[in-house]
């Protein structure tokens, strides 16, 4: 039933990780990306709307700079990023252009989709080039961005695009089938469904690989946001040619993440994924009770302690008293005066909350 769903799917984001885009030389595989460039023009083609988060630079500028393994010195992978990202896009270019499709280059850093105003211009620029029948190629910056580099991924930065647009569905292709139940095991077995990621959560690990970032936790991490903002997410394998006309049949392939029902605002969902959080205030029970079931905002006397140094106006993590994250919203008053116990009216307004 829930798979049903995926047929409706008008506007998709697909991620491409660096597993399913390079060979054992850490170059581009050529092969991969002519059937993976098939399969998103016939979606295109069917008159979908597709936007594509690649990753792949910094995999394809190794091979050119005769790196053997992922680099670790920042300045190296930024070299590599630098090289390898017009390569990439060459190929694209060139492969989306013999199915009578034009593709753009879109390069993001973590504040362009922070920040208000960038974050709808950046909006603005992909819905007006999707209109034009335009396939936006996604990547992080990785040429200047520090935070991609260091702990960064583009499972989070394809989760980001299909909150921002929104997205009707999101599909993550990479190696493996989905998210596996005893990995490394003797008997693993693909998880069809997912309507719980709490459930499912201890199934995540890293990844080994030399080019890629992140593994099967980040992906969790990013169904997280999506099926939050009431977005289904698929992972499933770039290695399987048809794969993305299966999932969107409805077929079982890979793994669903099923995606609550209401759907966020565009602003909530500003307000919820897109900021590094400045700080931190631990609210009682009574405190999360009203939030979480009731609507409320949040008022002095539920705030527990406050950490962090942050300004008014500025997105903080809400938290119960055992540490949990539970909700993100904007503080209407500093740090210093949350802590002084200075303040006397709402401190969250709801309308500036969110409850994850």
């Amino acid at each position: 039933m829930h798979r049903a769903s995926l047929k409706n799917a008008a506007r998709i984001v697909v991620k491409l990780g660096t597993g399913v885009l390079t060979d054992s030389r850490k170059q581009p595989d050529l092969v991969q990306l002519t059937q993976l460039a098939a399969q998103i023009t016939a979606l295109h083609g069917q008159g979908k709307e597709v936007v594509v988060v690649s990753s792949g630079a910094v995999g394809a500028g190794m091979g050119a700079l005769g790196f053997a393994k992922r680099p670790t010195e920042l300045s190296d992978l930024q070299a590599c990023a630098a090289v390898g990202q017009p390569r990439l896009m060459a190929m694209y270019e060139k492969l989306f252009g013999e199915a009578g499709c034009g593709v753009a280059q879109v390069l993001l850093t973590h504040y362009d989709l922070e920040h208000h105003e960038r974050h709808l211009n950046a909006r603005n620029t992909l819905v007006t080039l999707l209109r034009h029948g335009i396939v936006p190629i996604i990547n992080e910056n990785d040429a200047i961005s520090v935070t991609e580099l260091k702990f960064g991924d583009n499972d989070k930065l394809s989760a980001l695009v299909a909150c921002l647009l929104p997205a009707d569905a999101l599909i993550i292709l990479t190696t493996v089938d989905g998210l596996l139940e005893n990995f490394g095991k003797a008997n693993p077995r693909t998880v069809s469904v997912v309507e719980n990621l709490a459930t499912v959560e201890k199934m995540a690990k890293g990844t080994d690989s030399e080019t890629a970032v992140g593994g099967m936790a980040s992906k969790l991490q990013a169904a997280r946001m999506v099926v939050r903002s009431g977005i289904p997410m698929v992972i499933a394998s770039g290695r399987k040619k048809g794969v993305l006309a299966r999932v969107l049949e409805g077929a079982v392939e890979g793994t669903l993440f099923v995606a609550q029902p209401a759907r966020l605002k565009g602003r909530k969902r500003w307000i919820a994924f897109f900021h590094h959080a400045k700080g931190a205030l631990y609210v009682d029970d009574g405190a999360r009770k009203a939030l979480r079931e009731n609507g409320k905002s949040l008022l002095p006397p539920g705030v527990a302690r406050c950490e962090g140094e942050f300004s008014a106006g500025d997105v903080v993590r809400i938290c119960d008293l055992n540490g949990t994250e539970f909700a993100r919203g904007i503080c209407d008053f500093d740090s210093g005066a949350v802590q002084a116990r200075r303040v006397k009216e709402v401190l969250v307004h709801r309308d500036n909350l969110v409850v994850l």
